[in-house]
């Protein structure tokens, strides 16, 4: 990793993360209102454990790219009890769905270049 996309400290990272969230919901506090509620929607489930929903989100988070939500799920992840173990066979799960889908957008390459006369 280069220096410009590691966080040397995710502590430092998560506070200054919060500070920006009071200065954002000061400027937009209606947007993180729905935020919140959508959030407190989404961990609220009949059938998914607090372990499962935060796999799932850190999968999310790898595939998005999103630094504040792989820390946030991260600190829930293992508050959950899940374990390096099995978060690295949830992560394992979002690299192959990466693969697949370079794989299968590939396939509208080659589709975009019999279409344009190219093949």
């Amino acid at each position: 990793m280069t220096a410009d996309t590691r966080i040397e400290d995710w502590d430092h990272y998560s506070a200054a993360l919060r500070e920006r969230g009071k200065e954002f919901t000061a400027l937009h506090p209606e947007l993180i209102k729905g935020f919140g509620a959508l959030s407190r929607g989404a961990a609220t489930t009949k059938h998914l454990d607090a372990k499962t929903r935060e796999f799932i989100a850190l999968a999310v988070a790898v595939t998005t790219k999103c630094q504040g939500c792989i820390d946030a799920h991260a600190r829930k992840a293992k508050a959950a009890g899940a374990t390096k173990e099995e978060i690295a066979e949830a992560l394992g799960v979002a690299v192959a769905l990466n693969a697949g889908a370079a794989l299968t957008y590939s396939f509208h390459v080659m589709d975009a270049l019999d279409g344009t006369g190219q093949g």
